[in-house]
């Protein structure tokens, strides 16, 4: 089964994580998402770490969670930026509450730690925000990638794969298209 009948936000700002942003845009739409880019602004082109650029369709202050599947938080240093905006970490927020999947990798769990959403969760990213992460209350796990109930963990870019792969499968265990294991 594929994921045509979903839809998925991926936030952006200055300095994100060109690959993390990028790959899985990319293989969420080679699944058949819908993929709505979203930022503080709306039509806002930024410049990832590594120099590609990225626009974002909407500001996220103006979507309404109730209207997608899930979100994906890239790393970077977008992050630091996106957890100040209310408009992101109450959709973030929201999103979690809802059951949706929220995914967070690198760097992101900043966002999560924001809007709330950590505390008594196992999580990882960037040893950089182990810490913060920790403080926050959740569980430090060093590992690629891995779920705890609906938050999609990926710890660093060389993890993308792995992180593409558990969020591709929890999106499609959420609709129940996921194929039945033998």
């Amino acid at each position: 089964m594929d994921l045509s009948t979903q839809r998925i936000v991926i936030l952006v700002d200055k300095s994100f994580e060109d690959l993390e942003f990028w790959v899985p845009k990319m293989r969420l739409e080679e699944e058949g998402a819908e993929v709505v880019v979203a930022g503080r602004e709306a039509d806002k082109t930024f410049t990832g770490k590594n120099g590609v650029p990225a626009t974002s369709d909407i500001a996220a202050r103006d979507l309404d969670a109730d209207d997608f599947d899930g979100i994906v938080v890239p790393g970077g240093w977008a992050p630091d930026k996106l957890r100040r905006d209310e408009g992101v970490t109450s959709l973030v927020r929201t999103l979690d509450e809802q059951g949706k999947i929220v995914a967070q990798i690198c760097h992101a769990g900043l966002v999560g730690i924001s809007a709330g959403i950590v505390n008594g969760k196992r999580a990882t990213g960037s040893q950089g925000i182990k810490d913060d992460l920790v403080n926050a209350g959740a569980t430090w796990v060093d590992e690629a990638a891995f779920r705890d109930g609906n938050q999609v963990w990926g710890r660093v870019v060389k993890d993308i794969p792995a992180f593409c792969g558990e969020l591709v499968a929890a999106l499609k265990e959420q609709t129940g298209a996921a194929t039945p294991s033998a």
